[in-house]
């Protein structure tokens, strides 16, 4: 009895006193993780700001700086990627990963290049000729400054975007990067050279801003587009998808419904903009890609403005060979 008694104990000890307040506790824990990974966006947002309005003049000023803390920024959302999967189908591989590291190479290395010498430097020699001058910029908060920046990129970008979707020559830049098949961190960077290049323009060079603050708004814009296109499972709160993109709108605009379906939530960072101008649709896409999700290689990606015209090329000449073999055949009989 006494032995039985003890067993009665023992299980007694194992098991929870009170089933339904464990349960509670749990979904609370729950509760308080999810929130927390909700708040990776703002709580990574936030800290960018903070380094760049803080940090020693010697080393904000610095463009190896900004070089050093963008990759950090993407090192950091892709291993987030790895802890908080969103979609077990946009899972990274090496095929993948490579392919996007390729495209930030080149994205840091011959697009940076080019969009410096045939875009900035004009624009700043525009800016020397026609007496252009902001020093009152200069005289505003750092945070206002770098948000200035942001949205003059972004408002660009957004326009641009929008055009790419509504003009087929610039869509045929544009459409590599809707050929995508799942989004990860470093996507934002994938696509068509032309594409890149055209998207990468702004008049940022025309303001007078502190290096800082242009550091700062150009990281922003890396932290917010990071996310937007990273399968990360965080939903960021109202107060920040309010104003910026986040994954779900970005994925609603490269799902692979239809392509009438893309055309929407162009905004790469700040959805607002979007919302004032009627281009914002609510919804989420867990299938990404368009003409049957085919994926497309490096070689087909930048050969895909021009497909078109060879198609045409090609097929002018088989024509006209089919035409010169009927002809030789007639006179052959």
């Amino acid at each position: 009895m006494e032995q039985s008694q003890g067993e009665n104990i023992s299980m007694s000890a194992d098991m929870p006193a009170n089933p339904t307040a464990a349960a509670v506790h749990d979904d609370r824990r729950g509760a308080i993780s999810a929130t927390l990974v909700n708040l990776l966006a703002p709580v990574t947002l936030a800290a960018t700001c903070l380094f760049w309005g803080l940090g020693p003049t010697s080393i904000t000023e610095n463009p190896t700086t900004l070089l050093i803390f963008s990759i950090a920024i993407m090192v950091w959302i892709q291993g987030l990627e790895l802890l908080f999967e969103r979609h077990a189908t946009w899972r990274i591989n090496l095929r993948e990963l490579a392919t996007d590291v390729f495209y930030v190479v080149l994205l840091y290395t011959a697009i940076a290049w080019a969009v410096v010498t045939l875009a900035d430097e004009p624009l700043l020699s525009l800016k020397g000729m026609l007496g252009i001058s902001t020093p009152w910029m200069l005289d505003l908060p750092f945070i206002v400054q770098a948000v200035l920046v942001l949205f003059i990129i972004e408002f660009g970008q957004y326009w641009m975007h929008r055009l790419m979707h509504n003009f087929y020559p610039l869509w045929l830049t544009h459409a590599p990067h809707h050929h995508l098949t799942q989004l990860n961190a470093l996507k934002g960077a994938v696509g068509n050279p032309i594409e890149l290049f055209l998207i990468s323009l702004s008049v940022v060079a025309l303001f007078d801003f502190s290096v800082p603050a242009i550091f700062c708004g150009l990281n922003m814009l890396n932290v917010i587009s990071g996310f937007a296109h990273a399968n990360v499972r965080s939903d960021p709160p109202k107060f920040y998808s309010f104003f910026f993109t986040t994954i779900r709108h970005h994925s609603l605009h490269h799902t692979a419904l239809s392509y009438e379906d893309t055309r929407c939530n162009y905004a790469n960072s700040m959805i607002f903009i979007d919302r004032i101008f009627g281009t914002y649709r609510e919804g989420e896409s867990s299938v990404v890609g368009q003409d049957e999700r085919k994926r497309l290689s490096i070689y087909e990606q930048f050969m895909f403005p021009f497909q078109p015209a060879i198609d045409a090329i090609k097929a002018r000449r088989t024509g006209a060979a089919t035409l010169s073999g009927s002809g030789t055949g007639g006179t052959q009989e």
